[in-house]
């Protein structure tokens, strides 16, 4: 497996794994990304600004996320106590194709992130996810990350809903 930054070549792809994504959130009776988030446009927007990442085998993707360096609004306020005051990192719209469930990518996808976190000299990553997200949430404590507390998404067709929010200090 190897990680590149997505291409306008690799689209159909990361729609078809996000749409597989909305539906097991579906199936599991979340409304998460149930209301056009993440769209194409999203995808075609990261692309442009070369912020989503692609973990791959020849030609098949295996996993998206979008890696973020600039503080994210959502996380400005929150119920509870991040665990770091300075600069960080966050992963959102982290997805992974249906052929590969249970195989590690998720792990490695996050372990990628820290790397180029650490590298760019952050000192921590933040993530969130929704409250009902139960696989998600494991991934995330496998992974390393420690719960902070509940914010409310800012922005977007999904403004006001409310996250577990996550920081990994690296």
């Amino acid at each position: 497996m190897e990680f590149i930054i997505a291409s306008k070549e690799h689209l159909d792809q990361m729609c078809e794994i996000t749409e597989q994504a909305k539906r097991q959130l579906r199936n599991q009776g979340l409304d998460q990304w149930q209301s056009g988030y993440p769209s194409r446009e999203v995808w075609i927007s990261d692309i442009t600004e070369r912020c989503t990442y692609l973990a791959v085998e020849g030609e098949e993707v295996l996993g998206i996320f979008a890696f973020q360096t600039t503080p994210d609004p959502s996380y400005y306020e929150i119920n509870g106590k991040w665990l770091t005051d300075g600069a960080y990192v966050s992963m959102h719209r982290v997805c992974v194709s249906d052929n590969c469930k249970g195989k590690g990518v998720a792990g490695k996808m996050f372990a990628q992130g820290f790397q180029m976190a650490r590298e760019l000299g952050f000192g921590s990553v933040r993530i969130d996810t929704h409250p009902g997200n139960i696989p998600m949430q494991r991934a995330l404590a496998k992974a390393g990350f420690e719960r902070c507390g509940e914010i409310r998404l800012s922005g977007g067709c999904e403004d006001g809903a409310l996250r577990i929010a996550y920081e990994k200090v690296l």
